[in-house]
């Protein structure tokens, strides 16, 4: 039935398309898209890269309703993001490939740059998009120019930059279960050489989920999060520039919330008559989330005339803390009947994470020609330094929420890097590029254990350090051929990798696991059209990559904590296909749709199996007692993710009229590396809608997300019991929004 739903929204977005000249009124045409995934402003269709970019006004559509980053995930192809954090910590996938590691050290293959700068720390990669001109997905690897940490891709983030042209705006939206939005920006010249940028986002939301355990003590899922932005850009000539970006977040609520037993022993799919927006959690009254976050950014660049110069410094940091109960129910087992639920509880887990100093600094120096020409090349270099604090905490909840456990975990990085990139026009249709970088990283880590949780287990333990690094080639290659003026085919091979790893959460185990770079070899070709006299715009790209010493993280089980592992190989295949028709002067179709084939390759590599009652679909080591994964696809990994907008508007009286709606689809996809009836997570599709009107500065509208209140499993716990995480539910309300003009 999903698939059916998706088959036919898609299949009616190209029969529309295909149709549009024997109804379309006129010759309308597509905005030229700039992208800067080369490091220099090109048109999207000209880049040999697989790519989507979300424009802002698309972005607004998807973010109105108070939700956080996660609502990118399936709006592109091959693109899911996740998180067992709530409203921070969003960990993402691109063509199968991502990291579950829910510690606060986790390294993972897709990359998040905000505005020129890496944030690596995966909680800053939650920053809340407003104000943002446009999102780039870029899929494959993008070591040559972005660096390690990229061989799956990177989430590029702009935003709105400052300008003499004085712009304001302010929107305020309220929608169902209280959610409050409010966003705007005012800028504009200070004097002929500077001009500025004020921007904000607060959004809030009531408690919505109901603790019927505790009663009105406990409810979740509300939040109250403000975050800001503040440029200065100083232009004294055309050839001088000297942007600076602070910026901050504060968030206080927006956990997870646990369901327990949300699955049912030997079946798939969440359990009958599960309601995400009850709970029955006996600490829910002690959870919490706080995050502050604050940076800086500066970007000059000078003009030599041949040459352009471009100098960006960095400045992160985080602080935070997250209490929250893990097994989603109340009491235990041992108590005796009726003293434990919702289904079986073995035993109360209560714990929390924070992060207590962080601090990260980048420097990026590069060179560039000025003026584009046949020739054209980028090198430069670049250093990363990050020190982490990360406090693990365990609290018996049957002791009132007595702490019972206490971990720490310092770690520092350092790498540098040094690249080049060039490309050259051998003919007014051929383009050859190419591009190499050679990093080198480093990694200190130490892990002390205080007090142990659990009776039988050493007590403290350390402190235990552990040091890795290595240098790489990260490399790409691409020819480009122009068909004609509307069609771009191309061919790409690249070189991605993810440098070392350590994971030390010993607040229940007593080890220290750590895993060699994984590299990751990629070749695709594509092709970028424009079709049916341009109304029309077709991009397709088929892939296929190895991977070599994959990065694997075995979590949760029965010891609840996070191991390394490598994979001999991993491995994966499909195809990415972006879609826009301007069926006629007011309706426009979009769609998306991939692909994505992923496997393990690794005949002897086990990992560790749940502790709860799940059904293990894997063979079983007798020796170790885990599940031999050769062969499993990659976890929250789904075959097929769809996505397609359908957007109209017409001219009303002396404004304009607007009605859209939007659909995202993910098949199903295994949770863990491992295999379980339980914890393979159906497929859902997933819907919204926005209907309004403007006139001169005013907009008014109407909206809705995920219209049929779709329940999914986004996230799983497996160590006690069959608890899981799940989507937002549905969201209806209103908005007002105020342009200058």
């Amino acid at each position: 039935m999903k698939t059916s739903v998706l088959t036919f929204g898609l299949s009616t977005a190209i029969a529309l398309s295909l149709a549009a000249p024997a109804f379309a009124q006129s010759s309308p045409e597509f905005d030229e898209i700039i992208v800067t995934a080369t490091k220099r402003s090109e048109n999207i269709q000209d880049v040999p890269v697989s790519i989507t970019a979300l424009p802002k006004d698309t972005l607004d559509t998807f973010g109105g309703a108070g939700d956080d980053i996660q609502y990118l995930s399936a709006r592109v192809p091959s693109l899911i993001i996740e998180s067992s954090f709530g409203r921070i910590f969003p960990r993402s996938y691109i063509r199968g490939l991502g990291n579950t590691d829910f510690d606060l050290n986790a390294s993972q293959p897709v990359s998040f740059i905000y505005d020129d700068v890496v944030f690596e720390n995966p909680v800053l990669k939650g920053f809340p998009i407003f104000d943002t001109e446009q999102v780039e997905v870029l899929r494959g690897p993008q070591g040559s120019l972005f660096g390690r940490n990229t061989p799956a891709g990177i989430i590029k983030f702009d935003s709105v930059k400052p300008s003499q042209e004085a712009d304001a705006y302010l929107s305020a939206s309220y929608a169902r279960l209280g959610t409050l939005q409010l966003e705007g920006a005012m800028g504009g010249a200070v004097t002929e050489d500077i001009s500025f940028r004020l921007s904000g986002l607060f959004q809030r939301r009531d408690d919505y989920i109901e603790n019927q355990f505790l009663g009105d003590i406990g409810n979740a899922g509300g939040y109250k999060e403000f975050a800001w932005r503040a440029q200065g850009l100083y232009a004294p000539t055309e050839d001088f520039s000297w942007l600076v970006n602070v910026h901050a977040r504060n968030l206080d609520g927006g956990q997870t919330s646990f369901q327990a037993n949300a699955f049912t022993t030997g079946e798939q799919g969440l359990r009958d008559g599960f309601d995400r927006e009850i709970s029955f959690s006996d600490s829910a009254a002690q959870s919490v989330l706080d995050l502050n976050t604050f940076g800086v950014t500066s970007k000059a660049e000078l003009d030599f005339g041949n040459v352009t110069a471009t100098y960006i410094l960095g400045y992160e940091t985080v602080d935070v803390f997250s209490r929250g109960d893990v097994d989603g129910g109340f009491g235990a087992a041992f108590l005796g009947a009726g003293n434990f639920g919702p289904g079986f509880i073995p035993f109360p887990a209560e714990s929390a994470d924070g992060i207590n100093d962080h601090r990260q600094i980048t420097n990026e120096l590069r060179l560039s020609n000025s003026n584009p020409g046949p020739l054209n090349y980028t090198v430069g270099i670049y250093s990363f330094e990050e020190h982490l604090d990360i406090v693990s905490l365990n609290y018996d909840t049957l002791a009132a929420g007595a702490e019972n456990g206490r971990a720490f975990q310092t770690q520092d990085t350092s790498a540098i890097a040094v690249f080049g990139n060039v490309s050259y026009d051998v003919t007014d249709q051929l383009t050859l590029a190419g591009g190499l970088r050679y990093s080198d990283d480093d990694k200190d880590f130490t892990a002390n254990r205080e007090v142990a949780p659990f009776v039988g287990t050493a007590g403290a333990l350390g402190p235990i350090n552990v040091s890795v690094g290595d240098g790489q080639l990260s490399w790409d290659a691409s020819v480009t051929y122009a068909v004609n003026d509307d069609v771009n085919v191309y061919a790409r091979a690249a070189r991605g990798f993810r440098s070392p790893s350590i994971q030390g959460r010993i607040l229940f185990g007593d080890v220290v696991t750590t895993a060699e770079s994984e590299t990751l070899d990629s070749y695709e070709v594509g092709v970028k059209s424009f079709l049916l006299d341009r109304r029309l715009k077709a991009n397709v790209t088929g892939y296929f990559y190895d991977i070599k010493d994959q990065q694997l993280t075995a979590i949760g089980g029965a010891g609840n904590f996070n191991q390394l592992l490598n994979a001999d190989k991993g491995r994966g295949y499909g195809f990415e296909a972006d879609m826009s028709a301007l069926v006629t002067d007011a309706l426009t179709i979009t769609a998306g749709l991939s692909y994505n084939n992923t496997e393990i390759r690794d005949a002897d590599l086990t990992s560790g199996i749940c502790g709860a009652a799940c059904t293990v679909l894997d063979p079983i080591d007798p020796v170790s007692g885990g599940a031999f994964i050769d062969g499993n696809s990659f976890p929250n990994a789904p075959e097929w993710i769809g996505n397609f907008i359908v957007d109209y508007r017409q001219p009303l009286g002396e404004g304009e009229f607007f009605a859209s709606t939007d659909w995202n689809y993910r098949s199903d996809a295994n949770i863990f590396l491992y295999e379980s009836v339980e914890f393979n997570s159906d497929g859902w599709w997933e819907g919204g809608a926005r209907v309004g009107y403007s006139q001169g500065a005013w907009t008014g509208a109407a909206f809705v997300r995920n219209i049929t209140d779709e329940v999914g499993a986004v996230s799983a716990i497996d160590f006690n019991n069959l608890s899981g995480i799940v989507n937002p539910p549905r969201v209806y309300g209103v908005q007002l929004k105020w342009q200058m003009q």
